[in-house]
């Protein structure tokens, strides 16, 4: 006998379409049904675009994470008897803040439970990166993740399948059908990953600019905001900081470059951004669940963070005093005139960066570890003709030139005493 389903998908996406909001029992079968695959690819691609056009209420954002939620596993952590937290961010360039940041929280005893990604286009993916080092496995058992973590306390992995796997489905589709930028759909999409992986509290990183996901600072705003209110719904402590990608952070594009940088910043040196948004994020991490006023910076110096780190490593069968991949073949520009660095835009920078071989067009397609950039100046630094600017990393010369080609008019040397245009400071602000 022939199930009956309670709802017509075809009457939701019409009231979708015109403006109406859809309520509880709705969305929750909408994403049942689409998970299980009665409600058909065309008919979500339908629903997915009337939510871009006319988005969603806050209850209705609120009951469509919880239905993604429900569409699979979820993870708990309170009997390991540590609190947990974590740190989500929206993407960019040169962001490899999860690297330093994850040893450097739960060298205070808490435990950092960093499901993380793969790079698709301009923005790497922290999976991607720590795959440069030899033996280093991203896939771990839930049993494997709950012991590292009982152990070490800080664990870096992929997310597995039986997490939130109807947002794996919308994802894949919001992809094709031009709606990725919808603000629901990222909202619940991260959230329902991070609300089912089952952190008490939540640390939200959520970029703008040049080499952002949404470059305009207010639509990023209400991203964060609307991703706090999901957070603090769901019972999770959350809190976002917008930060300004503008600018590449740090001096490494890359895979194995941003590693080598992040070892830098746990042996208590590396770039100031980079040190920056690392220890403001461990700050709130750890302020989060309840330790206050923690002095984070000297565990950068004396070495706890990078004991931390070692052991993570290890524990995920990688090699720490492995040798880092090296490129075949390099290529530096120099500046043409002496003066200052007053321009150097995030997005061409990671386009290049991609089109060296250390980013994917598909998801399936393979990352070039050594591939990668490195600036040797930053926006405000004074340079003298002939001076290095960046170095081009690849396995195969035959990608120079296309590098090159999207980094035409992407920086730009100025006379002294010109305004350098760096979007502003690198943290806008905070939502709490």
């Amino acid at each position: 006998m022939s199930v009956v389903e309670p709802f017509d998908v075809v009457d939701l996406i019409r009231s979708k379409r015109d403006g109406g909001a859809l309520d509880s029992p709705e969305i929750a079968w909408l994403i049942d049904a689409y998970t299980r695959g009665y409600v058909a690819e065309e008919q979500m691609a339908a629903m997915a675009m009337a939510i871009f056009l006319n988005g969603m209420t806050r209850s209705e954002i609120r009951d469509l994470t919880m239905a993604m939620i429900a569409s699979g596993d979820t993870m708990n952590f309170d009997t390991l008897g540590k609190r947990t937290t974590d740190k989500h961010s929206t993407g960019g360039v040169g962001d490899k803040i999860t690297l330093p940041l994850t040893p450097l929280v739960a060298s205070f005893g808490v435990a950092v439970p960093q499901l993380s990604g793969r790079g698709l286009g301009h923005t790497g993916g922290t999976l991607d990166k720590l795959e440069s080092i030899a033996g280093w496995r991203a896939s771990i058992s839930p049993a494997e993740m709950r012991a590292q973590l009982a152990d070490v306390g800080a664990v870096v992995c992929a997310a597995g399948s039986g997490l939130a796997p109807a947002d794996g489905k919308l994802y894949a589709l919001r992809d094709i059908t031009g709606t990725v930028e919808a603000i629901p759909l990222i909202a619940s999409s991260i959230m329902s990953k991070k609300i089912a992986e089952g952190t008490s509290a939540l640390v939200l990183d959520v970029k703008f600019g040049s080499g952002a996901f949404l470059q305009d600072i207010e639509r990023s705003r209400e991203l964060a905001s609307t991703m706090v209110a999901l957070g603090t719904d769901a019972g999770v402590a959350t809190t976002a900081f917008l930060t300004n990608m503008n600018v590449p952070l740090g001096r490494a594009i890359g895979n194995a470059n941003e590693v080598r940088e992040s070892l830098e910043v746990l042996a208590g040196g590396g770039p100031t951004d980079v040190v920056e948004l690392t220890v403001t994020f461990a700050r709130e991490m750890l302020a989060l669940v309840g330790q206050t006023d923690v002095d984070v910076a000297p565990a950068l110096q004396d070495g706890r963070a990078m004991d931390t780190w070692r052991r993570m490593i290890a524990a995920q069968g990688g090699d720490p005093d492995a040798a880092l991949p090296v490129p075949r073949e390099t290529s530096t520009v120099t500046a043409d005139r002496d003066g200052v660095v007053v321009e150097q835009r995030a997005l061409p920078f990671g386009i290049a960066a991609w089109r060296l071989g250390a980013g994917r067009a598909r998801k399936q397609d393979p990352v070039a570890h050594a591939a990668g950039i490195d600036l040797h100046a930053k926006p405000g630094d004074i340079v003298t003709k002939g001076q290095p600017l960046f170095t081009l990393n690849t396995d195969e010369p035959e990608r120079f030139a296309r590098a090159l080609e999207a980094l035409d008019g992407a920086y730009r040397i100025g006379a002294h005493g010109d305004a350098v245009i760096d979007g502003g400071p690198l943290v806008a602000g905070r939502i709490d």
